[in-house]
């Protein structure tokens, strides 16, 4: 079920409008809400623009979401297991890291597990996000580096290390390598 990065943006695009409506959120309102400008909201929506990791998340925040949760489709198959082919991907256009979400959709479990290929000299800044103080996360790493810089310390893992670390505050992955890095993020959503 991999799709192209066209069918992929006009599905964000529709998955962002009918959660803002399901909130009745006008456009205005989600980009006040966001810091997002309007016309940029409008963009995603119609499939002409791709968001960044760090804006979906802004977006998703606003919405009372996580990007897992955006992700999820609105009705699970409720099968415990998931097939590689069946689970979703997105490829920030900008960096070009690549996110597999591999939990069954629809689970009764406060955890996601999702995977992703960080390209070699990226970087994702995730702004402070109020509505997800009561997030947490372990980052493990499988392949190359990956530099985790937090607001008091930044840790370099390896293959095989593993961070725990609370979502709200800013945070910012960064490979300092020329490899790519390959790693799970083991959410938990909290309540």
């Amino acid at each position: 079920m991999e799709t192209t990065d066209q069918q992929f943006e006009i599905a964000i695009g529709d998955r962002l409008k009918a959660l803002r409506a399901r909130q009745s959120f006008t456009l205005d309102q989600l980009a006040q809400r966001s810091g997002v400008s309007r016309a940029m909201i409008s963009r995603i929506e119609r499939g002409e623009a791709s968001p960044t990791a760090s804006l979906l998340a802004r977006l998703c925040e606003s919405l009372g979401l996580s990007l897992s949760t955006f992700f999820e489709p609105d009705q699970p198959s409720g099968s415990p297991m998931i097939r590689k082919g069946e689970q979703r991907l997105w490829r920030d256009p900008t960096t070009g890291y690549l996110r597999r979400a591999i939990s069954p959709p629809g689970m009764p479990t406060r955890v996601d597990i999702v995977e992703v290929e960080f390209p070699a000299g990226a970087r994702v800044s995730f702004p402070p996000r109020e509505e997800s103080r009561s997030m947490t996360q372990h980052i493990w790493l499988f392949e190359g580096l990956l530099d985790m810089i937090l607001p008091e310390e930044t840790y370099r893992l390896e293959p095989g290390d593993c961070l725990f670390m609370h979502i709200g505050d800013a945070f910012e992955f960064h490979n300092p390598s020329d490899q790519p890095a390959r790693y799970a993020v083991i959410l938990d959503r909290g309540q």
